[in-house]
């Protein structure tokens, strides 16, 4: 059973700069650069059959591809963070995007995902790390925006199943309309 998810690729410039922004900090587990991601549509650990299904329907998906940016950074957890976040600065497309991932996983009948959409790039994940360390890194480095960057595809990624996390692996790579000529050297 491969556990799957559909995401963005983050070009190496923008995950260069994001690993600039590490600091050193107890508990905290920085993601490798090439696992850096904008998640579109959580499909979890699927039977290979709905799995073929699923990538059959995002094929189908017809958005234009547009231009992405990085902003800010959050966090996720409240009182006991769970991962720093860094944002992305919302476009019609994008949304656009995440919503016909969402359909076609409905069409492939994967059970709904409970959270909203809310596009970031996870950088860290936390274990036992205090609020107040994390607010203080944020303070220092919170102000941070990328870069933009043209989005031209998407893709399907795979994970270790049961574990989650990377390394991930492309599966099957979907052009948005107007990107199917982007040089993707950089990814």
């Amino acid at each position: 059973m491969p556990r799957l998810f559909t995401g963005i690729e983050i070009p190496l410039k923008q995950r260069e700069h994001l690993a600039r922004l590490r600091q050193p900090l107890s508990g905290v587990k920085w993601v490798d650069l090439e696992n850096l991601h904008i998640t579109l549509r959580f499909a979890g650990d699927i039977d290979n059959a709905r799995a073929a299904e699923f990538a059959d329907d995002l094929a189908g998906i017809d958005v234009n591809a547009f231009e992405a940016r990085l902003a800010g950074l959050g966090v996720f957890g409240g009182k006991e963070p769970r991962s720093i976040w860094a944002g992305v600065e919302a476009d019609p497309e994008l949304e656009a995007l995440a919503r016909a991932n969402k359909r076609a996983a409905r069409l492939a009948g994967l059970a709904p995902y409970g959270r909203a959409f809310k596009p970031h790039v996870t950088i860290a994940r936390l274990k036992r790390t205090g609020s107040d360390a994390v607010a203080r890194l944020l303070g220092r480095i919170g102000a941070f925006r990328s870069l933009p960057f043209f989005v031209s595809r998407f893709v399907l990624f795979s994970s270790r199943p049961k574990i989650g996390g990377g390394p991930y692996v492309v599966e099957e790579v979907f052009p948005l309309k107007g990107g199917e000529f982007a040089d993707f050297q950089d990814i």
